[in-house]
């Protein structure tokens, strides 16, 4: 499929910094701050080119796509870098008949293009389309908590919006149209092909081996599914932008929580081996060089653990984002082993 390529204008002023809530006020000031801010939060716009999403989604994903991904940017284009790019690779490098969808109004532009440009002179299917959230969040739990967001008389929080309008947007696109959602620093290490209505654990207890947490960093669901819905009506009936993780890891981990032993979901929690075989406080160990023959060792054991259940490798980018990636490091062979291009390996 070959559209036409339009710029657009917000490319590179579509940014979070302007609906970051400023600190120290009371709940009235943010709201009005809020308010006043709203016309710089482009995602909002249900203009020409939004309106045209679902038609877009439905004409991508075509019979020929064996799964469909979807990932979400609601940064400015400029910061989508090697880091991003590798974990597109690596949908495609074990999926590559897969189609991938990036939700983003500032990679749906001529710079964005061009970005992906690589990818699809190589035959794979990859696309930015801009969303139109009130399509998106149309006759589901999330439709009255959007309607408020607009007229900007719902309190954003502190946290930007645009972290929070993500973990919404990934369970409404999957809800009308299923398939995996994937964050945009994850490697994938094997096919998804056998996977179906699963989300991973990201802790486990060892003694009684039932999940401590789970997270929403990688999704896999049909459309529709009661899960999903729990999740979005969560998100509506309990958003709190003030608290890190409170509308995320922690909103998917409360809602199964209660629904696990209830008959009419039927899904899959996953092991930590799974999505997350490196836990946030040590994932830099992945990133370093063996400095000594026990290291090599390590290494060496290490990857062929990551060989077995492990579907892909969370990099926990809000950590080890300026992490250099050492030559011989456990990231290394990942990459060059799951990159397609394989440009700036070594870059973060």
């Amino acid at each position: 499929m070959q559209e036409e390529v339009v710029d657009v204008v917000e490319v590179d002023t579509e940014d979070t910094s302007p609906v970051v809530a400023p600190f120290n006020v009371t709940e009235e000031e943010r709201i009005r701050w809020f308010k006043g801010k709203l016309p710089k939060f482009v995602i909002f716009d249900s203009d020409e080119r939004a309106q045209r999403f679902h038609g877009r989604v439905l004409e991508f994903f075509d019979h020929e796509c064996e799964t469909q991904f979807f990932m979400t940017w609601i940064s400015p284009v400029r910061s989508f870098g090697s880091r991003e790019f590798l974990s597109m690779e690596s949908v495609f490098r074990a999926h590559p008949r897969g189609c991938l969808m990036i939700l983003s109004r500032t990679m749906d532009s001529r710079r964005g293009y061009r970005l992906l440009k690589p990818l699809q002179d190589r035959g794979f299917k990859v696309h930015a389309v801009t969303p139109d959230l009130s399509f998106l969040f149309k006759n589901t739990p999330a439709e009255a908590w959007f309607a408020e967001m607009k007229k900007g008389i719902k309190d954003p929080g502190e946290i930007p919006l645009a972290q929070n309008l993500s973990n919404l947007m990934r369970l409404a696109v999957l809800y009308k149209y299923g398939g995996v959602y994937l964050d945009t620093d994850f490697i994938v290490v094997k096919s998804f092909s056998g996977l179906r209505n699963s989300i991973g654990a990201q802790s486990m207890d060892a003694e009684v081996k039932h999940w401590t947490r789970l997270n929403n960093a990688v999704l896999v669901f049909d459309m529709n599914h009661p899960l999903l819905h729990k999740f979005i009506e969560e998100f509506s009936l309990t958003f709190d932008g003030n608290k890190w993780g409170h509308n995320g890891p922690y909103l998917v981990s409360r809602v199964v929580q209660r629904v696990e032993n209830r008959p009419g979901y039927n899904f899959t929690v996953l092991p930590p081996m799974a999505f997350y075989p490196v836990d946030w406080t040590r994932i830099g160990g992945l990133f370093k060089k063996p400095k000594n023959h026990a290291d090599t060792k390590w290494i060496k054991a290490k990857l062929l653990q990551l060989s077995g259940e492990t579907y892909g490798v969370h990099l926990w980018n809000k950590q080890s984002s300026r992490v250099q990636i050492e030559e011989g490091s456990i990231m290394q062979r990942l990459i060059s082993d799951h990159c397609i291009i394989c440009k700036d390996i070594y870059s973060s």
